[in-house]
């Protein structure tokens, strides 16, 4: 039988199991004791002998029994464990003492001692023998980890992976030079420069980050400086979550990409977040998109007074909806499945339920599947933008903020053509002097939506790859959805008369160098011509109709500054509102005629700056 067979025993078989053996031990143990001592033809066993060694027997057992010896999980035995059983034995060699002299038994001094160290040697010597065996085997099954961090949430962490079963720390790495080369919980403490020893000895596939009291931005320097290792980081969740017990310090999450390509959030200004919601009707198109999704969290936490979910999706209504719903029970939620298309829905939804405040996130944005069916994305987010303005400026709405993107600018696609369109809309109708005030905000990629880069990566690196990247040098501007929310409302709240302010993106990062980091972070190398050994493969596809290599946030590269550090003012060229309209009704015949060839060359010959790429 070998130990795993042991170990699956029932707690009745195993506690008889370990009764047996033990007894049999210390039977044998002082029976040997004797022939030791007085020899064997010497000694002869009388009947209190016997009685002597079967009494000692039964109450050991019965001592063993009531301090918790059989209590004990044999593959973790620990220190403690193996103190009692020795103090036990200690008792059992004061008892043999007294029962010598209740029963004028003639037993040398030196019996109980022999018979001490060997019947603890034979309790004790299995279960430790077990223990390592079990640990060895464990340890060996095992995917091995180091963990960064030998503090106290380092320290817990260990003993937490030590009681399961996944996970085997072999070290600890830490900068600070006070745990250096110290042993920790039985883990040696080395520094960042030994990384590459541990993987190659032990072939550790994970690191833990178990720093609790660390900025965000000394955080992200961590993240970016373990990176190149290409070992898969985990972090331990949040300090206050651990404390709250949200979350246990074992829960690991995988290291999102955005704690590397996203900056040091900038605080927001409470009155901008609040001027346009707080105890106000509010609709947001598109609600159940990535960024409508995430503008409906951040509005919710200003407390408005009604939120209107207007989505054509009846999934992500539903997703978008209960999830408001559990966060903020007294809320006034009102879902709304309808198309911005649809412009009767458009005028009763807003003429009930009274509504102040639009923030316009529906549209098209694919740039393949648009450029696959261009007019379904005109009617979209040309024609579809064009009802939302004129129903806003209909009922008086307060404020109507479209959000577009920068592939508006100098487009190469059709969807970043029809969101330039839509975009010199609203700056004409700003102009007619309706009590609305309108706004537009542009900005890039967004890290996690749908469609991003981003979660296309995650599925091809967890299916083992290929990660496909559309051309070598394609570089964007990135952002995370909390973020790009914020930054809508706030700058929203400044405009009035169909500005368009930009959001600042940052640096543009190489889509390549983004793969490279995110098969890092999942402990990947990318097999390319100068790393032949490495286990994914980078494809280049070639880039995608209407892709651009390049993306810009401005048209004419004049900005004015604002009141916040991220929100630029874009000084751009407008458009009369009767030349948008004679544009507009001219594209609206060419789609009544399901024409796209003719709306198409409309877009290109129209002053949007329209230039198909040609790959």
């Amino acid at each position: 039988m070998n130990l795993r067979h042991l170990f699956e025993l029932s707690p009745k078989n195993k506690l008889i199991a370990e009764l047996a053996w033990d007894g049999a031990s210390l039977f044998g143990a002082l029976i040997f004791a004797f022939w030791v001592r007085l020899g064997m033809d010497s000694w002869q066993m009388q009947v209190s002998d016997w009685l002597v060694i079967s009494l000692n027997t039964a109450v050991t057992l019965g001592l063993l029994y009531l301090c918790g010896h059989y209590r004990q999980v044999i593959r973790y035995i620990g220190y403690k464990a193996v103190n009692i059983a020795l103090l036990v034995m200690a008792f059992s060699v004061l008892f043999l003492y007294v029962a010598s002299v209740v029963f004028d038994e003639l037993m040398p001094n030196s019996v109980p001692i022999i018979y001490w160290f060997l019947a603890s040697f034979c309790i004790l010597a299995p279960r430790v023998l077990m223990q390592i065996s079990a640990q060895s085997q464990s340890f060996k099954m095992r995917e091995k980890c180091l963990i960064f961090g030998a503090a106290e949430a380092g320290r817990s962490l260990v003993q937490t992976l030590k009681a399961g079963n996944d996970l085997q720390p072999v070290a600890f790495i830490d900068d600070k030079k006070q745990y250096r080369g110290k042993v920790i919980q039985g883990l040696k403490v080395g520094k960042r420069e030994d990384i590459p020893y541990y993987i190659e000895r032990y072939g550790v596939t994970k690191m833990l980050l178990a720093v609790h009291h660390t900025s965000s931005v000394r955080r992200k320097e961590l993240i970016v400086e373990l990176e190149p290792y290409a070992i898969e980081l985990l972090s331990i969740p949040n300090i206050q979550d651990i404390l709250s017990g949200k979350s246990s310090i074992g829960e690991l999450r995988e290291i999102r990409i955005e704690e590397l390509l996203g900056r040091e959030p900038v605080p927001p200004i409470v009155e901008l977040l609040d001027i346009n919601i707080r105890d106000k009707n509010v609709m947001v198109t598109g609600a159940g998109g990535s960024i409508g999704s995430e503008l409906c969290r951040q509005i919710a936490k200003s407390a408005p007074k009604k939120i209107v979910l207007y989505e054509l999706s009846e999934f992500n209504l539903y997703q978008i909806e209960n999830e408001l719903k559990s966060l903020y029970t007294d809320m006034e939620l009102v879902p709304v499945l309808a198309s911005i298309q649809d412009t009767e829905m458009l005028r009763n939804t807003v003429q009930l339920n009274d509504i102040q405040t639009i923030y316009h996130a529906a549209a098209y944005k694919h740039v393949p599947m648009v450029e696959s069916n261009p007019l379904a994305g005109i009617r979209n987010n040309v024609f579809g933008t064009s009802n939302v303005a004129l129903v806003a400026a209909e009922f008086d709405v307060e404020k109507f903020v479209l959000i577009s993107t920068d592939k508006a600018v100098r487009p190469t696609n059709i969807m970043g053509a029809t969101k330039r369109f839509a975009e010199l809309y609203i700056q004409g109708i700003a102009e007619l002097g309706f009590s609305t005030e309108f706004a537009i905000v542009r900005f890039g990629n967004v890290l996690g939506s749908s469609g991003s880069v981003v979660p296309l990566f995650t599925k091809q690196i967890q299916a083992g790859g290929p990660i496909t990247v559309t051309h070598p040098d394609i570089t964007r501007y990135f952002m995370t959805i909390p973020e790009a929310a914020q930054l809508v409302i706030q700058a929203g709240a400044m405009g009035s008369n169909g500005e368009v302010f930009v959001l600042d993106m940052g640096e543009s990062v190489k889509i390549v160098d983004l793969a490279k980091k995110m098969a890092h972070l999942m402990g990947h190398e990318l097999k390319t011509a100068d790393n032949p050994i490495g286990d994914i493969e980078l494809k280049i596809s070639g880039l995608r109709p209407g892709e651009k290599l390049y993306e810009e946030l401005l048209i004419d590269d004049a900005d004015t500054t604002t009141q916040h550090s991220r929100i630029m003012g874009a000084d751009e060229t407008k458009l009369a509102f009767e030349d948008v309209i004679l544009l507009f009704d001219e594209l609206n015949r060419l789609l009544l005629n399901n024409d796209a060839g003719g709306a198409k060359e409309l877009l290109i010959t129209a002053p949007l700056s329209y230039t198909p790429a040609i790959h």
